[in-house]
């Protein structure tokens, strides 16, 4: 009933365990597993189509739609709820609490230590001078202090201006602060089809001064929306852009 939860199942079940992803799953834009979720029974959420579905096991996140989680759980059915990662140390306890509800820890170990061997090789490649960073998506909403992309940007190899201005968790910059804050570098997520004043603000044309006419890098949404080990490909993805800008 979650895109994460989604994507933890696919990375962990067994073979014929998982029967029906959400919508979300095959979405490029917020999904990183769209392939994958292409072979399972797609399902919009809903607490009656998931009932008549007789699963032995829902797996949700703990804001996923409270309503319909309530009664699946009135209707007798078992519901395992899944707390958002918020920091990269919170991917590897997800993989085991979802490897424990599966009967596959060994699975999950394998999963972890990876993970935590990606984790490893981005320390280590650390760069001594760290050029500072911003996220600003639409609206101006930024990611600080105590949140995952935080600490994305920081294993890239950045300095997260946000938390430097001392933004925590998340909250919109204003396009004053952003100016002052002089950052090196601006991402922005993938645009939404279509048009809106939200999506207008990461264009403005104060944005691109600050960037020396550029527009925001674009980063690929998708591996930045749910605390898995596609993370990993995430950070990969703007220490390469770091180097590249920044040798």
């Amino acid at each position: 009933m979650n895109v994460c939860t989604d994507q933890l199942a696919m990375l962990l079940a067994g073979e014929g365990q998982l029967h029906s992803l959400s919508a979300l799953a095959v979405d490029p834009r917020i999904s990183g597993m769209v392939e994958e979720a292409r072979a399972f029974h797609i399902n919009s959420a809903r607490a009656e189509e998931i009932y008549l579905m007789k699963p032995d096991l829902v797996l949700a996140g703990t804001y996923t739609a409270r309503a319909s989680v309530e009664m699946l759980e009135r209707l007798g059915l078992r519901v395992v709820r899944f707390a958002p990662a918020n920091s990269l140390a919170d991917v590897p306890l997800r993989l085991r609490e979802m490897g424990a509800v599966l009967g596959r820890e060994a699975r999950a170990a394998e999963l972890v230590a990876a993970f935590e061997a990606g984790l490893a090789r981005l320390k280590d490649n650390a760069p001594e001078q760290r050029p500072r960073a911003l996220s600003y998506a639409a609206n101006g909403y930024t990611s600080g202090a105590h949140t995952l992309p935080d600490e994305m940007i920081v294993a890239a190899g950045f300095i997260n201006v946000a938390s430097e201005f001392g933004i925590d968790y998340g909250g919109r910059m204003p396009l004053e602060l952003l100016a002052m804050s002089a950052p090196d570098l601006v991402m922005s997520s993938t645009p939404y089809a279509g048009a809106s004043r939200a999506e207008e603000v990461p264009q403005h044309p104060v944005v691109r001064a600050v960037t020396g006419g550029a527009p925001p890098v674009s980063m690929v949404s998708r591996d930045w929306s749910c605390g898995t080990p596609l993370v990993l490909r995430a950070i990969d993805e703007l220490a390469a852009k770091r180097k590249a800008l920044f040798p």
